[in-house]
């Protein structure tokens, strides 16, 4: 564990063995961090957050109460977590601060293992980023992500589809209205639609 003596890491954090944490970067209580990560600078990961093994987490990052992001996940520079639906700083009287403890209409956030939030991407409250997934840089997601889908844009829509290697998956029936099969033009592993979801079906790259 490399800990930067600029880092603020407060009591009750658990840091695993090989996990590197920049300069001025803030973790808060209660917060877990796997092995084998990386927080880059400037970073801030809010109280109660759940980082598993092998995440990357890049420059300006804001990770708020109520994130899981599981193992292998990379998350850009700048990429900012909301946890609220309705927030307010005040009381309707606007006579006091309100708590900023969690509450009823504060929403939990799963990021899946092996996905890529990409840089400036603004994630809303209350939504699963799924397996292998892949969020464009400068998105504002609003809504779930499937497992090995490409979205980008205000709101985020989907675009396409990721291999778990990181390259675009491409139809190999693509005369098809609807194609049944997939391919990666990189590590050509395969993949299916089951339903409205993507699976892969080739044995060697298999990950289910």
């Amino acid at each position: 564990m490399a800990v930067h003596p600029t880092a603020i890491i407060e009591p009750g954090v658990t840091i695993g063995r090989n996990t590197a944490i920049w300069d001025n970067v803030h973790v808060r209580h209660s917060t877990s961090i796997g092995s084998d990560c990386i927080i880059g600078e400037k970073s801030h990961i809010a109280y109660g957050v759940q980082i598993k093994n092998f995440v990357k987490i890049n420059a300006y990052v804001y990770v708020c109460t109520g994130v899981t992001i599981e193992k292998g996940v990379m998350i850009a520079a700048g990429v900012v977590f909301t946890n609220e639906r309705f927030p307010r700083a005040t009381a309707p009287q606007l006579d006091r601060l309100l708590s900023s403890d969690p509450s009823d209409s504060t929403l939990n956030t799963i990021v899946a293992e092996g996905a890529t939030i990409g840089a400036n991407a603004t994630i809303g409250p209350g939504l699963t980023i799924g397996r292998f997934a892949m969020v464009g840089m400068g998105s504002v997601v609003t809504r779930d992500v499937p497992d090995f889908a490409i979205v980008h844009g205000n709101p985020a829509r989907p675009v396409g589809y990721a291999c778990a290697c990181g390259h675009p998956l491409v139809p190999l029936d693509a005369f098809h209205a609807r194609p049944t099969a997939l391919r990666c033009q990189s590590c050509m592993a395969e993949y299916a639609f089951e339903g409205a979801a993507v699976v892969p079906t080739d044995v060697q790259h298999s990950l289910r």
